[in-house]
């Protein structure tokens, strides 16, 4: 008798949503893309995250099972679940604080799937029945030994600690000293949670010593928020507050070039920048300094070089030009400014040159070039009546805790070597709390 060949057993088909679309199941998630990118928009999760990740759904969902209140339930009756290996030190960590970070919740499901078929589900159970109103009968867990190798040199034992205590509290204090640690460390546990705290922190505590650490780490983690506070906070304080103190050395070229062509960069004067740049450029090639320089050492040191060529020229100075064209030299017109810029023989000829033509064009008295005869021979010098200018005022002030630019429309107005032809006007801002008072920046179109 003929024996027929069994019929494989057909998978069995499941019916996903009202519109009668049906998949097929399978691992790590089902093929229906519409439904589980449905899932990831309820659940608030990014969708491409999980197509390239598939735990991350898995781990959303057990974080979902969580009241609240367990973050902050007493627990110190309990002995702990899992001992996780990190540092050098042995940390003994509980189930429901895991899953609030993706990295102990992933190596949680690893070590189940060690030692069960489905640790998904087997994580589910154990953990709904740690909910509140559930019977405290189960069986014994037994100690699960995790391990997480951390290679970030600014994650320390001590930030580290921060960091996984912020799992069983919500108001952790963390010191502004510490903050680069515990975000280092949060990131690495992807607690997103505390990372965002510690974003928080950094951007209320920008100074000149921390601008550098907390710019670098905001590009590091490409956290934009961070990278443009840092950004805004330097336009306002490059020239009157970092300009004067030694940590303008740490200042990074990049961030410094971004700051150098904002038009929202303040400025008493744009002599005031060229210096503020000068001293930094003094403060890379002598990095042994460890007092802020006065500025005549500063000239001096550049009137060292040979008079042949200009410091720009030179090969040190190559990949300073970039910061140096960012300058509006042209708005320097002060006979003993100008004498200074050819003294000190940094700038190359042709860029002098270009400042004297600019001053032809310029709203300009005649009088303000008092050493014109000692600096630019020959130089022609415009004497006429009126200028017609083109100009906008701005004003940056924070509200809320949030910087916040106004500005005028542009104003067209007539400026003279004679006596005062126009009424000034105040710039009306309604802003919210204390008044502004605000310097204000200048852009002039001349015609």
């Amino acid at each position: 008798m003929k024996m027929l060949n069994p019929q494989k057993p057909r998978l069995e088909r499941r019916i996903a949503g009202s519109t009668n679309r049906w998949r097929f199941p399978r691992q790590p998630f089902s093929g229906d893309l519409l439904g589980l990118s449905q899932m990831c928009k309820a659940a608030n999760i990014d969708f491409d995250e999980v197509l390239k990740n598939p735990d991350r759904l898995c781990i959303s969902q057990i974080q979902r099972i969580f009241p609240e209140n367990l973050k902050n339930k007493t627990i110190q009756s309990r002995e702990a679940d899992v001992i996780l290996e990190c540092l050098g030190f042995k940390w003994e960590l509980h189930q429901p604080q895991l899953f609030q970070s993706e990295t102990l919740a992933k190596l949680y499901l690893m070590g189940l799937a060690r030692g069960n078929a489905n640790p998904e589900k087997e994580s589910v159970k154990i953990l709904q029945a740690q909910q509140p109103g559930r019977s405290r009968e189960q069986r014994p867990v037994k100690k699960m030994i995790l391990s997480l190798k951390i290679n970030d040199p600014l994650v320390t034992r001590e930030a580290f600690a921060t960091a996984l205590k912020n799992l069983y509290m919500h108001e952790v204090k963390i010191c502004l000293d510490d903050v680069l640690g515990v975000l280092a460390a949060a990131h690495i546990l992807q607690f997103g949670s505390l990372f965002q705290r510690c974003v928080t922190v950094m951007m209320s505590g920008l100074t000149p010593s921390t601008i550098k650490n907390f710019y670098l780490a905001g590009c590091k983690y490409k956290e934009e928020p961070l990278t443009t506070a840092c950004e805004k906070w330097m336009e306002m304080n490059l020239v009157p507050l970092v300009g004067t103190q030694i940590h303008l050395r740490k200042v990074p070229k990049e961030l410094l070039h971004k700051v150098l062509k904002s038009p929202r960069l303040f400025t008493f004067s744009e002599f005031h920048l060229l210096k503020t740049l000068l001293l930094w450029v003094y403060l890379q090639l002598n990095n042994k300094t460890q007092t802020f320089p006065m500025y005549q050492t500063v000239l001096m040191f550049f009137s060292s070089f040979p008079k042949n060529c200009a410091f720009l020229d030179r090969d040190v100075g190559q990949n300073l030009i970039p910061l140096f064209l960012c300058l509006r030299l042209h708005s320097i017109t002060k006979g003993k400014d100008l004498e200074e810029l050819r003294h000190i023989n940094f700038f190359p000829e042709s860029w002098l040159v270009r400042v004297t033509a600019n001053h032809y064009h310029a709203r300009i008295r005649h009088t303000d070039l008092e050493c014109a005869s000692t600096v630019y021979e020959n130089t022609p010098i415009s004497l006429r009546a009126e200028r017609l200018v083109t100009y906008e005022i701005r004003a940056q002030t924070t509200v809320d805790g949030k910087w916040q630019e106004f500005r005028t429309n542009q104003i067209t107005q007539k400026f003279g070597l004679a006596e005062p032809s126009c009424k000034s006007h105040a710039l009306k801002i309604q802003t919210v709390g204390i008044p502004i008072y605000a310097s204000f920046s200048f852009v002039f179109s001349l015609s």
